[in-house]
């Protein structure tokens, strides 16, 4: 009987072994601020989606009590090559295009942008669904006027990762997220720049030839 109590004495111990590593290597969970991706030719407009994940067991979310909620943040994006970027905007969209932000400022300078929004809860909660599918809420977007002289290639979208953090109405640093405390992860985007593309103008002559050729194969198709 006594060997038997000191056989499960050491399996127990054994297990507890056994799980005390698996069990310190588990990240926490973290909410994720995620900026979009697509393509464009130079010269042209592109609209970049920019989300937040509002993931449960984070100490900010929709699952924490009032008073924990997302209901501010900082997204400070560097673009690159600056060059390739004619003009930029940060503005909400989403689920914050509707609300009325207490602050709100958009500070900008060559190569990087930021937006600065809070709300208050208890007139304008943020409606994000808890573990939405990646990228989760849209909160906001990039409208990028390229370059007509863009080179073709990559513009990458970064964040800013001692800049980019999730907070309550009243910043609690208590429960602030960034990356630097591990709350926080970044997800970045990148614009594909593809060749401008010429459009050829028709004159007068021109527009009267296509509606003939159009006039003519439609007098065909219905003979």
């Amino acid at each position: 009987m006594k060997r038997l109590r000191i056989s499960a004495l050491l399996a127990a111990l054994l297990c507890l072994l056994l799980r005390g590593p698996f069990a310190a290597a588990q990240a926490p969970p973290q909410d994720v601020v995620t900026v979009g991706s697509g393509f464009a030719p130079a010269g042209t407009t592109i609209d970049i989606p920019v989300s937040i994940r509002d993931v449960s067991g984070t100490p900010l979310g929709i699952d924490q009590p009032p008073g924990s909620r997302i209901q501010s943040y900082s997204i400070k994006v560097d673009y690159a090559p600056a060059a390739s970027v004619q003009s930029i905007t940060f503005t909400r969209a989403g689920i914050t295009a509707s609300k009325t932000p207490l602050f709100e400022s958009s500070p900008a300078a060559p190569g990087t942008i930021t937006l600065l929004d809070t709300f208050q809860e208890s007139t304008d909660l943020l409606p994000f669904v808890s573990n939405a599918a990646p990228p989760g809420n849209q909160v906001a977007h990039l409208l990028i006027q390229l370059s007509p002289s863009a080179t073709p290639g990559a513009l990458t979208l970064t964040l800013d990762p001692l800049l980019t953090q999730l907070t309550d109405e009243g910043g609690n640093a208590a429960t602030k997220e960034t990356v630097a405390n591990g709350r926080l992860a970044l997800v970045n985007g990148v614009v594909t720049v593809l060749p401008s593309t010429a459009i050829p103008v028709l004159g007068i002559t021109g527009i009267v030839a296509v509606a003939l050729a159009l006039a003519f194969i439609g007098m065909r198709m219905r003979g």
